[in-house]
């Protein structure tokens, strides 16, 4: 892509605004914080207090709406409390030019390394330089500095207790992330009626696994819909795939065709009726048609073979996702139909009525769909006094790294900060610290979110500061209206956060103009003053990435072999079980690595799609060929990992020989995408050869393999050099 595309493209994303869901409750508490703190801290302490209280308590809310599955009072509580910090060191360099500069470029490195960690707390690291930049120039005392400092942290704390007090939807972020997964695994269903080999995105598997992790105080009141939902969702998309996929489920057509679609669209209802459930904390309300479906009594008798041990699988699961998805309120019908439903698809009568989970099945797939009635041992998350040791490894592990995103970041966000400040001390316009200020805001690890946010800054702040000065000329204000005014943008900044980065910076920009005229600011000279210096920003924002880049297009090849390795490990895992049966494996962690592998791809080959830089080595074309080639490696060993057999069975010692050739051509695969070159596939080939001569009669691990060899060529199809025009 060329510069000029570059930018047109970067240009576009940063003033897009989209239609989002307004959340006007949480908007309306953070907005209640932050005029609860300011009013007190006017009334108590004056003008120059309220200014700094108001920083804290909005920078505190900020912290609040960030995707993070922490609870909110920590991150408000986080916010405030660093902000403190950092503010009053400000406070005691500010007298001193060398001291200050000094201060801030080591706390700007660090902040910048801070994404290493999240971008929850890269935003809170690099909204604290902000904000010091800021409140530094308030005239102070150490005594007063120290004042002025714990009322930013009396905001934060504010903020947490409002949170803590009046909660709004408890646990709906964990709610949403859970309702997401369902959702997704319900429109899979319904996708695979029509196309039995259709590709499934696992980012929202994830989001509900990363959501799923909770400290040791929430695992003791996380609600009990919660618990478990996620593992049965992981579940039940492997057993969708072999159900439809005719390689290893039921024909392409005639009366198993028809039956697997019947299936399949029962299963979309009542995945979404399951997630809408647990969306809101309801009663699963089923479908009628899909219960009337799935309780055909005539499925034994027209799926056989691994399509109707996948039926059987997929009704026990059905069973325990709509048992789990049903709050713990004593209601029993829902969980009595389809404890029906499931005998039925077991080849049992009816009108049984005993609780699935009390059967005495015999079939090692049953027991493992069924869950046991123990609790899940929940995924335990550190606590905030565990963070400072793992962040402090994760940091200096990063300055290690050589050529680390995150490095070059911190390295060229120290270095624009710095100048910027440096010019804007000695340019003849005061203020000086709107332009590092500028910087530091629109700054981030790769290329097309800064160019976007520094154009959305830049007229984002015309908009807001022309609007706002037109208010105070044509009003003249005093301190109460003015900090009124401003309490209205920060609260239409908190409604309006998720609808682009261009309008909330209008609302942040007329809410600092507003905020600094209580304090008798100039308004005049802040709109000449802080649009130059906001454009400076910018500007050596921009500049300083083309000149120290971080691109993403040069690594694309290594992501790729990682990814390789991670999908070559998984379907090797798989097969070891063949040759194993129910032994120990590696089978759930090495899919979690593939699925890792595959997201840090797709968001490699995303920021890469924006970015000034030829492809060098692998093409538009050739990345598309290869991550369709992956993806499918991923669904292979998915299928198998559905038919997988039980304790006791017949173990397959050709297996055992594949899993260990896979894995080798994975790693020498991985090599030879990293150097350019092809990769090649003799181990698995030869092995292959040999296992035909064994005549093994496993349906599942022998096709299976064989789709894994397939897979393995289009992958070296796709990175085959195009010949010469």
């Amino acid at each position: 892509m060329s510069w000029l595309r570059a930018l047109k493209e970067t240009t576009r994303s940063g003033l897009k605004v989209e239609r989002h869901r307004l959340e006007p409750l949480f908007a309306l508490r953070a907005t209640v914080g932050l005029a609860l703190v300011v009013s007190s801290t006017l009334a108590l302490a004056g003008p120059e207090a309220a200014v700094s209280s108001a920083f804290g308590a909005f920078q505190a809310a900020i912290a609040t709406f960030q995707r993070s599955w922490r609870p909110r009072p920590v991150l408000a509580l986080a916010s405030g409390t660093t902000l403190a910090i950092t503010t009053f060191l400000g406070y005691l360099a500010g007298a001193h030019l060398a001291v200050f500069i000094t201060l801030l470029a080591v706390w700007t490195f660090v902040a910048g390394l801070c994404w290493a960690l999240g971008p929850t707390v890269g935003v809170i690291a690099s909204s604290n330089v902000a904000m010091v930049l800021v409140t530094v120039t308030l005239p102070t005392t150490v005594a007063e500095a120290a004042g002025h400092a714990f009322v930013i942290f009396l905001g934060g704390l504010v903020q947490a207790a409002l949170i803590v007090l009046f909660p709004i939807r408890r646990w709906g972020a964990q709610r949403d992330a859970l309702a997401d997964a369902l959702a997704a695994e319900a429109d899979y269903a319904r996708r695979l009626r029509h196309d039995p080999t259709a590709p499934f995105d696992p980012a929202p598997l994830m989001a509900a696994r990363e959501a799923a992790v909770v400290t040791a105080r929430q695992a003791r009141t996380r609600p009990s819909e919660l618990h478990g939902a996620r593992g049965l969702a992981e579940r039940i998309r492997p057993v969708l795939a072999s159900l439809a996929d005719p390689a290893v489920g039921a024909a392409d057509e005639g009366r198993e065709r028809d039956r697997v679609r019947e299936l399949l669209a029962a299963a979309g209802e009542i995945l979404d009726t399951a997630a809408r459930a647990i969306r809101h904390g309801e009663p699963v309300a089923l479908p009628p048609g899909a219960v009337a479906a799935l309780r055909t009594p005539d499925t034994g008798a027209i799926l056989t073979g691994p399509a109707a041990r996948a039926a059987r699988r997929l009704a026990a699961l059905l069973d325990d996702v709509v048992e789990t998805a049903t709050p713990d309120t004593g209601a029993a019908a829902p969980r009595t139909v389809l404890e029906r439903l499931a005998l039925v698809l077991r080849g049992k009568s009816p009108e049984l009525s005993l609780p699935a989970r009390r059967l005495k099945l015999s079939s090692a797939e049953s027991a493992r769909a069924v869950q046991s009635d123990t609790r899940p041992i929940p995924l335990i998350r550190p606590g905030v006094q565990a963070l400072g040791p793992r962040a402090a490894r994760t940091l200096r592990d990063e300055l290690k790294v050589t050529g680390s995103p995150y490095l070059r970041h911190a390295i060229r966000v120290t270095a624009v900060v710095v100048l910027g400040y440096v010019l804007g001390h000695f340019l003849p316009f005061g203020h000086g610290y709107w332009a590092p200020l500028a910087s530091v805001m629109v700054m981030r690890p790769d290329f097309s979110q800064t160019y976007g946010r520094a154009v959305a800054r830049f007229g984002g702040t015309i908009v807001g500061v022309t609007l706002a000065s037109v208010v105070v000329f044509a009003t003249e204000p005093g301190v109460p209206l003015s900090v009124t005014l401003a309490i209205i943008c920060a609260g239409l900044m908190y409604l309006l956060l998720r609808t682009g980065y261009v309008v909330g910076q209008v609302l942040v920009a007329a809410y600092i103009v507003f905020l600094l005229g209580t304090i008798g600011a100039d308004v005049g000279q802040t709109v000449y003053e802080r649009v130059l210096l906001t454009l400076l920003g910018g500007v050596l924002a921009m500049i300083s990435y083309a000149v120290y880049p971080a691109w993403e297009t040069p690594r694309l090849r290594t992501k790729l072999a990682d990814w390789l390795v991670a999908d070559g490990r998984y379907a090797a895992a798989v097969v070891h079980q063949y040759a194993e049966p129910a032994g120990p494996g590696e089978v759930r962690q090495a899919l979690l690595d593939s699925r890792a592998a595959r997201i840090a791809w797709q968001d490699a080959l995303k920021r890469a799609a924006t970015e000034p830089v030829r492809h060098r080595g692998l093409s538009r074309a050739a990345a598309d060929g290869a991550g369709e080639a992956l993806a499918q490696i991923a669904r292979i060993g998915m299928l198998m990992e559905a038919h997988l057999p039980e304790r006791g069975a017949t173990p397959v010692p050709a297996a055992a020989r594949l899993a260990d050739a896979l894995r080798e051509s994975a790693d020498q695969g991985a090599k030879a995408v990293r150097e350019r070159r092809v990769p090649d596939w003799k181990p698995v080939r030869e092995c292959l050869e040999n296992w035909d001569g064994e005549g093994v009669p496993d349906r599942v691990v022998l096709r299976g393999a064989r789709l894994l060899l397939d897979a393995l060529e289009e992958l070296s199809d796709a990175l085959e050099p195009a010949p010469p025009r």
